[in-house]
């Protein structure tokens, strides 16, 4: 029986510093990873398992972290993260009410809806979805809130933030200079019931 044990001895013994290291670097997050497969396979071939076990680790770790990376950002209400969306929110909002007047130029009325928009993406990108709708469901719900006027001269764009209803205290709102949205049909707030008489913006001409 020891001669049967004894080439696994032999194998362990012999399997040097190196998958050790490799298996280290293993728990350096996502960059890691290449090499923990590289420590697990090599303590396979040698039958050192603490370097398979090592090399697991390393990778799990990876796994771990960035599974809690991506609940925090994407489902976890509350702290930073709401910051860092809603900062995220205005700059994309800020390129959507762009690609709105750019849609414009292109066709010569502003798009019926923001699917418009996406409809004409090239590269895959939609700049219309809302990075705050982390309890929305479905492609729609997900995107911006977006309202053309009956007569097609201006239009409402936002976020509507955590309630899911436009033109309430929680909305984000894009945040152009007075230069930039001279211009633009774009217009922030209903006033007496009126969007026309709205003053944080100027009338399309």
């Amino acid at each position: 029986m020891s001669d049967d044990s004894q080439p696994d001895n032999n194998s362990s013994s012999s399997v040097g510093w190196i998958p050790y290291v490799l298996a280290g670097i293993s728990f350096i997050p996502c960059l890691g990873v290449p090499f923990g497969i590289v420590a697990i396979i090599w303590g396979i071939i040698k039958k050192a398992w603490v370097v398979v076990l090592l090399g697991s680790l390393g990778i799990a770790f990876t796994v771990v972290l960035y599974g809690a990376l991506f609940y925090l950002g994407m489902y976890q209400r509350g702290g930073p993260y709401d910051q860092l969306r809603a900062k995220m929110a205005v700059s994309m909002l800020n390129s959507t009410v762009k690609e709105i007047e750019f849609y414009k130029v292109q066709h010569g009325s502003y798009p019926k809806s923001l699917a418009d928009l996406d409809a004409q993406e090239k590269n895959g990108f939609v700049s219309s979805t809302d990075p705050t709708a982390i309890e929305r469901k479905g492609p729609m719900d997900a995107r911006f809130y977006y309202e053309l006027d009956p007569s097609g001269k201006f239009y409402y764009v936002r976020s509507v933030g955590p309630d899911g209803i436009p033109f309430t205290a929680d909305d984000i709102l894009p945040s152009l200079s007075p230069t930039e949205t001279l211009n633009t049909g774009l217009r922030l707030e209903k006033s007496g019931g009126s969007p026309d008489t709205n003053s944080d913006s100027p009338a399309h001409p």
